[in-house]
């Protein structure tokens, strides 16, 4: 069977992966931690005054475009917090640290953040593959890790909290709708990584259960930005809707290409593009026009939470051309923070988590309230389905209230209150 045949090449891949980043030595000192201000990283030790929160993100390589937004998120909403008396009347102090796009920079510098650093919870990663690097260190050593991302799903750590989108957000009412409007011929591009393979199972799944056909697949490297081979074969596939799983700067490319090639009448659904890499800004339309996407937050989003979101954002990074989704998970996934150890009354990890699986732990932030889940570490979130006009102007055409994140616990019976199996589960397990 084709997906069993690519899951265990994902397999391999990451194992791959590991034995290469575990031979990696040394110290690079452009990647070291640093303050909120930017100076040489923090105390040694956690200080009794402070909440010391460890940023780990990239702010260069491929991934700095979504990279420096979940940065600055972090800033907002740690200027914030202090400036409102800090967290059980702590001050948080940020230690920073650039990833690089480079798995073995996560892995070194998550080492440091907890061996070294003392940090009291990290807010990081971006790819999924830096997640994969970095999680057995952080359940090693029973550290506290927020993953304020848009991925796969299938993450099961006691140590984990993923506040982004998943695929029970996302994927399932995006092909259902799809396939209603347009029709059952489906056509897939994928990074090929496990982001894109996973995802892709997914969407494999949807498109079956709804009657769809499946015509053509295509996983494409991240460094990858030349499209004209993968545009022909969609063209000779004639699918009635493209989906889009590319992540990453250069895979966006395609975009601009796909927008030149002269074909028309295709509609695009994706998960990933507008919401994070805002390329119906930085592309000339209409190269995004009929692409529909389905994100937790987007910068269009025209409510009073979000609008004053926005007023408070671009009056502290008023060069900052979007804020994308993640941003505001990162943003989001701090303050969840914040509200845990409230509750707890301490850093303490063990507490913290016991807070966190609590059912209590919201925000009601720039994307609506967001509520973690007890049982699954993941959140409880609203979902927003945007239509990419000629223009590059969004419609917003659904919205989708408080959608569960309940696949781990009602398909896969786990509840992480109860025990924890620190694997990442796919829709084939």
């Amino acid at each position: 069977m084709k997906l069993k045949r690519r899951l265990s090449a994902i397999l391999a891949c990451v194992t791959a992966a590991f034995t290469l980043t575990a031979c990696s030595g040394g110290s690079n000192s452009s990647a070291g931690g640093s303050s909120a201000d930017g100076s040489p990283g923090g105390s040694a030790a956690s200080d009794s005054d402070t909440i010391k929160i460890g940023v780990l993100e990239d702010i260069s390589g491929d991934n700095s475009l979504v990279g420096v937004q979940k940065y600055h998120g972090a800033q907002l909403a740690i200027s914030e917090i202090n400036a409102a008396g800090g967290i059980n009347g702590k001050q948080v102090e940020m230690v920073f640290a650039d990833g690089q796009s480079d798995n073995s920079v996560y892995q070194e510098m998550m080492n440091k953040f907890i061996l070294e650093d003392n940090v009291d919870v990290i807010m990081g990663c971006y790819t999924s593959a830096s997640r994969e690097a970095v999680r057995p260190i952080v359940e090693e050593n029973n550290a506290l890790l927020f993953y304020n991302n848009q991925y796969e799903g299938g993450v099961a750590s006691h140590n984990v909290f993923c506040t982004g989108a998943i695929p029970e957000h996302q994927i399932t009412t995006l092909i259902e709708g799809m396939i209603d409007e347009y029709g059952p011929k489906a056509y897939i591009i994928a990074a090929d990584y496990n982001f894109g393979q996973i995802s892709t199972m997914w969407v494999e799944q949807e498109i079956e259960k709804n009657g769809g056909e499946l015509v053509g697949e295509e996983f494409i490297p991240l460094e990858v930005s030349q499209f004209s081979s993968t545009i022909a074969n969609i063209q000779a596939a004639q699918p009635d809707f493209l989906v889009t799983l590319l992540v990453g700067t250069a895979q966006s490319s395609f975009y601009e290409q796909w927008g030149t090639s002269g074909i028309e009448g295709c509609p695009m659904a994706t998960t990933v593009n507008i919401a994070q890499g805002y390329e119906h800004k930085r592309f000339t339309p209409p190269a995004l026009e009929n692409m529909y996407v389905t994100a937790t937050y987007v910068e269009e989003l025209d409510t009073p939470a979000s609008n004053d979101f926005k007023d408070r954002w671009h009056a502290m990074f008023p060069d900052e051309p979007y804020i994308g989704m993640e941003a505001e998970s990162e943003y989001t996934g701090i303050y969840l923070y914040k509200a845990a150890v409230e509750k707890a009354g301490t850093t303490d990890v063990d507490e913290v988590i016991k807070a966190l699986e609590s059912g209590e732990i919201s925000y009601d932030g720039p994307a609506g309230t967001v509520t973690v889940d007890g049982a699954t570490h993941h959140a409880i979130r609203n979902v927003y389905l945007f239509k990419c006009n000629a223009d590059h102007s969004l419609t917003l055409e659904k919205t989708w209230e408080a959608v569960k994140p309940d696949w781990l616990s009602s398909v896969k019976g786990i509840d992480l209150r109860e025990s924890a199996p620190n694997e990442q589960y796919t829709p084939l397990d």
